[in-house]
């Protein structure tokens, strides 16, 4: 089997992407030059338990994916920068045979195999129903992260945080979650007693307490609400980016949108949020470079990596 090991350079990675009033369309010399921090962030969503790469008569993503290739390339990543998250957007689990045998004990361990940092939890995540969910928790040594489900009257209650703080080499990201509304999406047998709570009123109030409580320099949102919709009505990342502030990026999933680059939204604040999004199945691995200067303002970069 072929590998693939090229790397796709988006426009946002030939150009610095402002924030807090910094200007955008920067010279790619502006990476060449010595910052005070760096930041990388490493990213997926919608894996579906995708544990090897799809066969090679798939017609659209033959031999792509895999969780092998997928840790070389993020071990790769942290050699090149030690100062590196990596995060999950949600629907982990069903879409191969793993999951029908294992019921993501595969998943949650090669997930913290690779190391990551965090995860949200998508609808599908619950396919084998609350008490599955709950049932794989001890195989994660990841955080599952999520401020707007309450899980009070439920087996997963204490098992979720709002938010996580990390601290890379002195910098403080806030990383929280943020769901779907699953009634009508999944059946209420398998999410039992969940609360479904406003994203939009939850984020407000999770990135007050991250900007103010926890003094984070950065805030990342892990979204599984969906890129966007037509029903303007049905909350989805770009909804969630304009109508908040205090987030510099929101990873995304559910909708399995490809984007080559992040789309810049402006929030509340007239200030911009990334929002990024990477496909589905494992077969491509975000990334986005965050650089502060000596007055700890943020700049940004990115790439898709295929797997």
């Amino acid at each position: 089997m072929i590998r693939r090991k090229f790397i796709k350079q988006t426009a946002a990675a030939s150009s610095l992407i402002g924030f807090g009033g910094l200007t955008m369309g920067m010279s790619n010399n502006s990476l060449l030059k010595p910052s005070k921090k760096h930041i990388t962030i490493l990213h997926t969503n919608d894996v579906h338990s995708h544990v090897e790469p799809f066969p090679s008569n798939d017609p659209r993503y033959a031999n792509l994916g895999g969780a092998a290739r997928r840790m070389n390339i993020i071990q790769n990543v942290r050699k090149e920068n030690p100062n590196t998250l990596l995060l999950d957007a949600g629907d982990i689990f069903q879409g191969t045979p793993y999951f029908n045998f294992y019921g993501g004990e595969l998943e949650f361990k090669l997930m913290s195999m690779m190391g990551y940092d965090a995860a949200t939890i998508g609808n599908h995540d619950f396919d084998n129903g609350i008490g599955g969910l709950a049932a794989q928790m001890p195989n994660a040594s990841f955080e599952l992260l999520s401020s707007n489900y309450d899980f009070s009257n439920t087996i997963m209650d204490g098992l979720t945080k709002p938010y996580k703080v990390f601290v890379k080499d002195g910098v403080r990201i806030g990383v929280f979650g943020v769901g779907i509304q699953l009634s009508g999406l999944v059946n209420k047998t398998m999410f039992k007693e969940t609360s479904y709570l406003d994203p939009i009123e939850l984020t407000t109030d999770t990135v007050d307490a991250l900007r103010n409580k926890e003094q984070c320099d950065i805030v990342i949102c892990l979204s599984h609400l969906g890129y966007s919709y037509k029903n303007e009505d049905k909350i989805s990342d770009l909804t969630l980016a304009a109508k908040t502030a205090g987030i510099d990026l929101i990873i995304g999933g559910h909708t399995h949108t490809f984007l080559e680059k992040p789309t810049i939204v402006q929030n509340k604040d007239e200030k911009f949020v990334l929002v990024n999004q990477v496909g589905w199945g494992g077969i491509n691995l975000g990334r986005i470079d965050f650089y502060l200067d000596e007055s700890n303002k943020l700049k940004s970069s990115s790439l898709v990596l295929d797997v």
